[in-house]
């Protein structure tokens, strides 16, 4: 599963949802967890209300399961939770990333609480999946690759 932090320094989860301006994407799952990618936002990202900042960050987050936050405000949480992605508070400021990633890996070779297992029965679009909603299309009219 992917898990996203809200950061300013790659390292700890101290930045706001919607005044960040990065946040890091890990994958993790029962073995390990590695880093995927840094996700980069740019404008006007002040805390002040406006909304329409939020639908870039939940857009580039629909892969995620969880996203960590310094903090949050009621609206963006709301929104990430419709979409199925679950916002979780950091215990502060100076709560390294590394330190949740490996909880969460033992957390997961053990007994999940109820809220991640909750979380990770997130569909995914399997590459079978792809393949019917490719064939679907086709047999609407859409178009197909040519036969090699």
């Amino acid at each position: 599963m992917k898990i996203a932090f809200t950061t300013s320094d790659n390292i700890h989860i101290d930045a706001h949802f919607g005044s960040a301006k990065k946040i890091d994407v890990y994958e993790v799952d029962q073995a390990s967890y590695s880093f995927v990618t840094t996700l980069k936002f740019d404008g006007e990202l002040k805390e002040d209300g406006n909304e329409d900042k939020l639908l870039p960050k939940i857009e580039a987050l629909r892969d995620c399961t969880i996203v960590y936050v310094s903090t949050i405000g009621g609206t963006a949480a709301a929104r990430l939770i419709k979409h199925k992605i679950t916002p979780i508070k950091a215990q502060s400021e100076e709560q390294e990333i590394t330190d949740v990633l490996t909880k969460l890996v033992q957390t997961l070779n053990g007994n999940p609480p109820p809220w991640l297992r909750k979380a990770l029965q997130k569909p995914r679009l399997a590459l079978d999946d792809l393949d019917q909603v490719d064939q679907s299309e086709d047999s609407r009219g859409g178009f197909a690759p040519s036969p090699a």
